[in-house]
């Protein structure tokens, strides 16, 4: 394998929706990387979407591109039950691997992958992107500050209806189906960042539907983090578009509109409500797609960690285990953080 130190050359192992529609174009207009390749199971479908997009190189099968010794790193936007095969075989194959979220199935399937890819020395990073955008920096910045106080909780919330897309791989239980895998770990995730620790118990109460593979289509929850602040969170892919975070302390608050998804626009900003009224933040109008496959590449080149350790999503996956648990089971679940 061979890497330019000023461009990363990206396989894509999948023509998934995302990839097409947003992590292809974020790489592209990066000032690090070039998508050098593309697969899929169907070489017709490859092609197509190589074309699309300019890609120099199209694989029908998965395996020819890893064996495709010119690129240094790939993106894996595969349904979720596939995330832990391909993650591995990238690894043995020299490649460092970007991963969509959620990283797997469960903790035990994170922990393997993350052996694994320690093991073959290349990193392992999970796709949260909205982790990347700078607003999630000064949003930290302005906590530690104490403006809005202490933290007392911190609600997040993120639907939209998807019902009627019968056929979708996120209605099939066993590939990892359902909102908690698919969106409820934004807000997870989000509250393990901003708080710094790791939650300690989750009780969630989910509506399946059995006219979607009884995947969960709506779950609520609450997961418990110490010092009793609690995340309380909906998610939900039969309801109406959401797409918030509130962080509330004793002093103030802080809305933040478009927390997870966020186009190039003033709908980035956030909010800050406090003892001296409401100011609008305004923040860098960024590709969060673009500074996530930067930051990957100079964590790649030695110029400074992954913004997340892979551990992390290691960490998050129980936290995801507890709040399908719970679900199932419509019980409180303590969380084991090791």
């Amino acid at each position: 394998m061979t890497t330019q130190r000023n461009r990363l050359r990206w396989g894509i192992l999948g023509c998934a929706r995302i990839a097409e529609n947003a992590v292809i174009p974020g790489i592209a207009a990066s000032e690090t990387g070039e998508v050098a390749a593309i697969a899929s199971r169907e070489t017709t479908k490859a092609m197509e979407a190589a074309e699309r997009h300019g890609i120099p190189a199209a694989y029908g099968s998965y395996e020819e591109l890893l064996e495709d010794d010119t690129l240094d790193a790939v993106y894996i936007p595969l349904p979720n039950h596939l995330h832990k095969e391909w993650t591995i075989r990238a690894a043995q194959a020299g490649k460092h691997v970007l991963c969509e979220k959620p990283i797997a199935l469960d903790s035990r399937e994170a922990e393997e992958m993350v052996r694994a890819c320690a093991e073959a020395g290349v990193l392992l990073a999970e796709a949260f992107m909205y982790r990347h955008h700078p607003r999630y920096d000064q949003i930290l910045e302005i906590i530690r500050s104490g403006e809005i106080g202490e933290i007392r909780g911190i609600h997040g919330a993120f639907t939209f209806n998807s019902s009627g897309a019968h056929g979708n791989f996120r209605f099939r239980r066993e590939w990892g189906g359902g909102s908690l895998y698919d969106i409820g770990v934004y807000p997870i995730s989000a509250a393990r960042h901003l708080l710094g620790t790791e939650p300690e118990a989750a009780t969630v109460l989910a509506f399946h539907s059995a006219e979607h593979g009884d995947v969960d289509m709506m779950a609520s929850g609450l997961l418990e983090f110490p010092g009793s602040v609690g995340l309380t969170f909906d998610c939900g892919m039969w309801a109406a578009g959401r797409n918030t975070l509130e962080v509330l302390g004793t002093e103030g608050r802080i809305e933040v509109p478009s927390a997870y998804v966020s186009p190039q626009s003033e709908a980035s900003n956030f909010f800050v409500i406090g003892k001296s009224g409401r100011r609008e933040v305004s923040v860098p109008q960024v590709n969060a797609y673009s500074v996530q496959a930067d930051d990957f590449a100079r964590a790649v080149w030695g110029d400074h960690p992954l913004k997340k350790e892979p551990e992390d999503a290691v960490r998050n996956m129980r936290a995801l285990d507890a709040c399908l648990r719970s679900s199932r089971e419509r019980a409180r679940v303590v969380i084991d953080n090791g």
